[in-house]
């Protein structure tokens, strides 16, 4: 025991990152650790031990004979099953490390049937419901909101998803094959524009706590919400972006050899398949766009936040801090 706790230096901090969050590698190695799919076949006790080890940690009290590795392993299965601001379990659905499994089988799909309006219709309400789950799962747990609301949400966004892929769908059928492939892509691009602003609505109306570098709470702010939704909103957008706008000319290009034609059957696998493989490196790359404890300069704050945290610290503030959510 003695060799493994030695393994543990001192000031080991289970909570700072293994990796630089302030540049774009260190983020994506980051989230290719917390968004690793076979997390998700882990069970249930499993999750539960890890929490119950990053808790201890967390107090000090390192359980005897407990590696650096076993602390990191199980700070792994935390950030992939908890909820950062919360604590909480997430659902299953919801996590990040579903993305890639999730993802890629309704994708897939989309990409698949997209030639008739109720096959564009189903994929596009099943794709809206798999968002609204993820979208809710990963808000800004400071923010409470209601059943209504998060109908209200789903409805919008899954009306928006619909208008957009039928619209375009009937737009298409005089257009060139390979824009027709490319309405599922404008459908979920869409879709996000209206989705996570919506089911983050209460942080865009009541703000969000921000802090200062030391954790500090300052207060809450509108525009640090709408800068975090935002930044989520594109990261969503770049994370569908190469699998659905790349794969449909991949797919056109193979379709057009005769074994291609002999295995129609299998072009529905064959899709989700490489989604799955686009996903794999796509969801950590799009979750790592921007640094997850989001900034804002003290000048853009609301006036009234600004005043009071200028009136408090004087100008020891520069920039405030705050999760944006994933």
């Amino acid at each position: 025991t003695h060799a493994k706790m030695a393994t543990i230096p001192l000031g080991f901090n289970i909570d700072s990152p293994r990796w630089d969050q302030s540049t774009f590698v260190g983020r994506l190695k980051h989230f290719l650790n917390i968004t690793d799919p076979r997390t998700v076949l882990v069970p249930e006790e499993e999750l539960d031990r890890a929490k119950a080890l990053v808790e201890s940690c967390r107090a000090g009290v390192v359980p005897p004979g407990s590696s650096q590795e076993q602390l990191l392993y199980a700070k792994k299965l935390y950030d992939s099953a908890f909820h950062p601001d919360s604590g909480e379990k997430m659902n299953f659905i919801g996590r990040m490390s579903f993305q890639v499994p999730g993802g890629m089988a309704i994708t897939g799909c989309m990409l698949q049937f997209y030639r008739t309006v109720p096959a564009v219709v189903f994929w596009q309400w099943v794709n809206q419901s798999f968002n609204a789950f993820v979208n809710y799962t990963n808000r800004n747990a400071a923010s409470p909101i209601s059943l209504r609301q998060i109908g209200v949400a789903y409805v919008t966004a899954t009306s928006a998803a619909l208008a957009t892929a039928v619209g375009l769908n009937l737009y298409t059928k005089r257009a060139p094959p390979l824009l027709a492939r490319w309405v599922p892509f404008a459908a979920v691009a869409a879709a996000n524009c209206v989705n996570i602003p919506m089911m983050r609505q209460q942080e865009i109306i009541n703000g969000i706590t921000v802090t200062d570098e030391n954790n500090n709470e300052l207060g809450r702010s509108r525009r640090a919400a709408v800068k975090g939704i935002a930044q989520v909103v594109l990261s969503r957008i770049t994370m569908a972006a190469p699998g659905m706008i790349i794969l449909p000319i991949i797919m056109e290009q193979l379709e057009k050899f005769p074994f291609m034609q002999r295995i129609r059957v299998l072009h529905g696998p064959l899709q989700v398949l490489l989604c799955g493989g686009f996903l794999l490196f796509m969801v950590p790359a799009a979750c790592a766009l921007f640094p997850q404890q989001c900034s804002l300069a003290l000048a853009d704050l609301e006036q009234e936040l600004r005043d009071s945290i200028v009136a408090k610290h004087g100008d020891k503030v520069p920039y405030v801090y705050f999760n944006k959510g994933l």
